[in-house]
């Protein structure tokens, strides 16, 4: 089974910094894309940033510049280091990855999230 688990979430003022943490455990090949999405009431959930196993990142517009994503493959973790953070970053945010377990086909696996709120 399969699991990724979020952390590093909380309650910040506007232009301060959060770093999330999402560890994937239990039994799986390789680790593809991962990924960081969002969701905040009444809205869809969005791509906030991803990253290849080869490090290659992807961001959306709103956080360019202020957010940075990055991997531990060793750890099977991914982070996001969150700074100038503005109020309308308020959301859930889920770690997302894709890999192949160990018995079944490669998909995508998502963490239960973890909420920012950004303060005005």
């Amino acid at each position: 089974q399969v699991q990724l688990v979020e952390s590093g979430g909380g309650l910040v003022q506007a232009g301060g910094s959060l770093r999330l943490s999402c560890v994937v455990s239990g039994s799986f090949f390789s680790i593809k894309d991962m990924g960081w999405y969002r969701q905040a009431p009444g809205k869809q959930r969005e791509l906030v940033a991803t990253i290849t196993s080869g490090g290659s990142t992807n961001y959306a517009d709103s956080v360019k510049g202020r957010f940075t994503i990055s991997r531990d493959n060793a750890k099977n973790t991914v982070y996001l280091q969150m700074n100038s953070l503005k109020p309308e970053d308020t959301a859930v945010y889920y770690c997302n990855a894709n890999l192949r377990p160990l018995y079944g086909p490669r998909g995508d696996y998502w963490g239960q999230g973890t909420q920012v709120t950004v303060s005005s």
